[in-house]
């Protein structure tokens, strides 16, 4: 009787360090997350991770161009008349961050703050006086001229 005990402890404590190994085999394999972005208009929120991110360290240039080109599947609705409120990790933020609209910086100077506002209106302005449905919105983290990382948004005109 005593021997069926000793197997069951035995056999349970196995199942613990096989399940403890494999927790540990799991979590090791996992990539780390990137730093998010927040785009929201209104009540509405939209979160994204990285297009492109080297864990702090600069991307290659060659690649940030194709980065701002991915379509990261997050779109936010605005009107002209909304404000658009960008929100940056601390980790962004401390690099400093600028926002690229369809590829084109939009700002002289990186921002060092975890949040900024923009009237929508300032996406929606199209050359030659027309005024454009959809804009792609870049958060390209930076440091010294350097890109380290890509977060991507679509603004759509409500």
């Amino acid at each position: 009787m005593t021997a069926a005990i000793f197997r069951g402890k035995r056999r349970r404590a196995a199942a613990a360090v096989g399940a403890v190994t494999f927790g540990l085999i799991a979590l090791s394999a996992c990539d780390k997350p990137t730093p998010l972005a927040t785009v929201t208009v209104g009540s509405t929120t939209v979160t994204s991770e990285a297009a492109c991110y080297n864990e702090g360290e600069a991307v290659a240039n060659d690649k940030i161009v194709g980065c701002m080109k991915e379509d990261s599947g997050k779109t936010v609705k605005a009107a002209f008349e909304d404000k658009v409120r960008f929100g940056v990790d601390p980790k962004i933020a401390d690099e400093g961050w600028t926002i690229f609209i369809n590829g084109q910086p939009a700002e002289q100077e990186p921002n060092k703050k975890t949040y900024r506002t923009i009237p929508a209106s300032a996406f929606f302005s199209g050359g030659q006086g027309g005024a454009t449905k959809e804009t792609k919105v870049s958060i390209v983290e930076t440091n010294s001229g350097k890109a380290l990382g890509v977060w991507n948004f679509t603004l759509e005109r409500d």
